[in-house]
């Protein structure tokens, strides 16, 4: 496909481009955080705890737009510095879960045989189980830390890359072009990366954005229960939950997050969806 066709689409696509425009402002607003917002995101001051939203009724942010949680400490500040962390911890897991799904499904794929069917009996079993239970039952067994959270959210996110591109493997490897290869003397590694891994790029590309908003997820459900990111670094599963017993009083330490939390999952699906509309060709506007 060519660049200006691909530009032209995107544009056409409101899925993609919702989707784009959402990524493209959470993740610069959270980057740029710590440079424009003057609150610490740990240290605590008791005598501002849970102090109403000011919504910038006090000039720019020399208040507390909104408002403080139950430890006085400035909730959009935590809001912004733990969506960065959340985001940093998704793109580490998604990045390594693919290169290893996508080498994994290639080798399974193209050699088979009895390697393929022990993995993929391996994949079966993974996927049998919920993902928040088998990385519950994992970081309990290793403990609470940055790494072991992107350890365990690695070792459970490369199965659903694997079998994608062990079914693109699967479907290419008997086509001409790849018997082609072989008459002309091209090696195994070139055949793999040059010549089938091409054909699954696309669906990489789905099941990433679809993945990045998952492992957000389930990092916040582990955070929520005090078995993901460390305090008192800010995420906002450790929000939510700090906030939970003053859902009555103080709905803005909760809500907060959880609004961060949907829009950024929903960002992520709708640009998903919008990559599925690009790269389909039965698509012709």
């Amino acid at each position: 496909m060519k660049f200006s066709t691909l530009l032209r689409k995107m544009s056409k696509s409101i899925l993609f481009m919702v989707g784009f425009s959402l990524i493209v402002l959470i993740i610069l607003t959270c980057a740029t955080s710590s440079s424009w917002t003057q609150w610490s995101p740990t240290i605590s001051k008791l005598t501002e705890r849970l102090r109403e939203p000011d919504w910038f009724a006090n000039g720019g942010l020399a208040g507390h737009p909104l408002g403080t949680d139950p430890l006085g400490r400035d909730v959009l500040t935590r809001l912004l510095q733990g969506g960065w962390t959340s985001l940093q911890i998704a793109f580490i897991v998604t990045l390594i879960s693919m290169s290893i799904g996508a080498f994994v499904g290639l080798i399974t794929g193209y050699f088979g045989g009895v390697f393929d069917m022990i993995v993929m009996r391996i994949c079966d079993v993974l996927m049998s189980i919920p993902n928040i239970m088998l990385a519950l039952c994992v970081v309990a067994i290793l403990g609470s830390s940055m790494f072991n959270l992107i350890f365990t959210l690695t070792a459970i996110g490369w199965v659903s890359t694997a079998r994608i591109v062990r079914s693109v493997a699967l479907k290419t490897k008997h086509q001409e072009f790849i018997s082609a290869s072989k008459v002309l003397g091209a090696s195994t590694w070139r055949i793999l990366w040059k010549e089938m891994f091409p054909n699954a790029i696309t669906q990489l590309m789905i099941a990433a954005s679809a993945y990045f908003g998952g492992t957000i997820l389930v990092e916040t459900n582990l955070s929520y229960l005090g078995m993901g990111v460390p305090v008192p670094q800010p995420s906002w599963g450790n929000m939510i939950s700090d906030g939970r017993q003053y859902l009555a009083a103080a709905p803005w330490v909760v809500i907060a997050p959880g609004i961060a939390l949907m829009l950024t999952v929903l960002a992520f699906n709708f640009m998903g969806d919008g990559i599925r509309d690009v790269f389909d060709p039965r698509n012709k506007n």
